[in-house]
């Protein structure tokens, strides 16, 4: 099985850091589009997965490459 690669904690805090930039400035769109470039977190995907269903996670632009890590590149159609 081949690993999706995962975002270093360096990465994911220069993206929360532009994120908070956008929203103080006003800019909520870009703010959220940006955040979802964030790995979702595999126990959170699994979660959401359960309670607000597939179409959910597969429509909302997650990044959910450490979920696909974790639980393997089809843990969303099992």
């Amino acid at each position: 099985m081949q690993k999706t690669p995962t975002m270093t904690l360096e990465e994911k805090l220069a993206i929360s850091y532009k994120a908070c930039m956008l929203r103080r400035a006003g800019d909520d769109e870009s703010f959220s589009r940006l955040t979802k470039t964030i790995p979702m977190p595999p126990y959170l995907a699994k979660i959401m997965k359960e309670k607000m269903g597939l179409d959910y996670l597969i429509n909302g632009g997650w990044n959910l490459s450490e979920a696909e890590a974790e639980f393997g590149l089809d843990w969303l159609s099992r």
